[in-house]
């Protein structure tokens, strides 16, 4: 288990800020499942659903941004696991980009690749590997779209949701696999040790001007999106 607890490049758990959190959220003073449960928690709902300038930033960029995607945002879940030395990994795969519409919306859904890079973490627990995928979206923004879809039942996809109950998604850990984005995916990469393996082998395919475009437009246009559902004034129906 020594490589799922090990520090890289881009899970810095040594950085200052990183230890910092940890030593004031007292996570290393906890049982193990109550640790995995209180970082998964800080992870999914503190850090906000957000797009990110790339998915190869550090554990501790995401922590500095405050929010982030799959990738990012499980970056951020492996480093302050495997600080609290709790064993993790990575599950690569492809999402179809049809899961983003809404939070992407015209010329940059249009321009996005149909296949999206996408991982969720796995935790070593009890014996077992939990596939843990819910931290994406924050339960602020997830209530929130729910609200504005109260008419939807059953399955849902898009606004970064693909899940087969979109009113009762199972999206809080107790000893239990967690998904919001799942029913989206089509294409399986398997699993690696950490995230810079992955990245090693499977990047984003994306010519540099949709890069460039992404990195300074619209990925800033995503963001506006999620803060404006974020921040809906929901009427209730009479």
């Amino acid at each position: 288990m020594d490589r799922y607890i090990q520090e890289t490049n881009m899970l810095d758990y040594s950085n200052a800020n990183i230890q910092k959190l940890i030593q004031a959220r007292a996570w290393q003073k906890l049982d193990t499942f109550g640790c995995i449960k209180a970082v998964y928690n800080f992870v999914r709902d503190e850090i906000l659903f957000g797009y990110n300038i790339d998915d190869a930033i550090p554990a501790s960029k995401v922590l500095a941004d405050g929010y982030g995607q799959c990738n990012t945002k499980g970056t951020l879940f492996m480093a302050l696991l495997r600080a609290c030395n709790i064993p993790c990994r990575i599950h690569g795969f492809t999402i179809d980009k049809k899961l983003q519409k809404g939070a992407m919306t015209g010329l940059v859904y249009k321009s996005a690749p149909k296949n999206v890079l996408h991982s969720w973490v796995e935790v070593f627990f009890d014996d077992a590997w939990y596939e843990l995928e819910a931290f994406i979206l924050d339960k602020e923004y997830l209530s929130k779209l729910q609200q504005i879809h109260s008419d939807c039942s059953g399955a849902f996809c898009g606004y970064g949701v693909a899940v087969k109950n979109f009113h009762q998604p199972v999206i809080d850990f107790n000893r239990n696999n967690t998904y919001i984005q799942s029913e989206g995916i089509n294409q399986d990469f398997g699993v690696y040790d950490c995230p810079d393996d992955l990245l090693k082998e499977h990047q984003q395919e994306m010519s540099f001007i949709k890069a460039f475009a992404y990195r300074n437009l619209g990925r800033h246009l995503m963001n506006r999106n999620v803060k404006k559902i974020r921040k809906a004034v929901i009427i209730e129906k009479t």
